[in-house]
């Protein structure tokens, strides 16, 4: 990992130094900040709570259901027929495998949760790109930099950090 923290560090010098003898011009920007001031990012991230907790909860008991299963057939399988013994291993193997599907199904790659993420956040995320491209073009500027990755910028000079702008072009009052 510092090896390629070194190659950065060594990428990024080499472009804000040939941007200085270019005529480069480039501004700063926090996208988490942005975000955080946006009312309907903030309703969209506490919907998307209300949906992985309800769907959390659902698991939870499900894993209760399944780990009931799973110590009633221990305490019981002495007493069971072979035949009794496989129709409880089959009912849990089931009972495992649909919580799998679940998660899976749930939190999953490409999961209802990302779809819902995608169909709430999607919309924000493209006026704030919007925004960033209108304020490019608006001051000449070359490069924006978001600083909220944290690996992206190591040091900014405030001056630089356009958040306000763009939460101003997109009818956010600042308090």
């Amino acid at each position: 990992m510092f090896k390629y923290c070194k190659h950065f560090i060594l990428f990024l010098f080499i472009c804000l130094s040939i941007g200085k003898s270019y005529g480069q011009r480039y501004a700063v920007v926090d996208t988490k900040y942005i975000l955080s001031k946006i009312p309907e990012y903030q309703q969209a991230d506490e919907t998307l709570k209300l949906i992985a907790n309800r769907w959390q909860k659902e698991l939870s008991n499900a894993q209760i259901e399944l780990d009931r299963m799973r110590k009633n057939y221990e305490a019981e399988q002495y007493m069971l027929s072979d035949e009794l013994k496989k129709k409880r291993e089959i009912e849990i193997s089931n009972k495992e495998k649909l919580l799998s599907r679940q998660r899976e199904k749930y939190f999953g790659y490409e999961g209802e949760i990302f779809q819902e993420r995608k169909k709430l956040v999607q919309p924000i995320q493209d006026k704030i790109y919007n925004a960033v491209q209108h304020m490019m073009v608006a001051h000449g500027l070359d490069i924006i930099f978001d600083k909220s990755d944290g690996t992206t910028i190591l040091a900014a000079d405030p001056k630089l950090n356009r958040s306000d702008e763009i939460l101003s072009d997109l009818g956010i009052k600042i308090k």
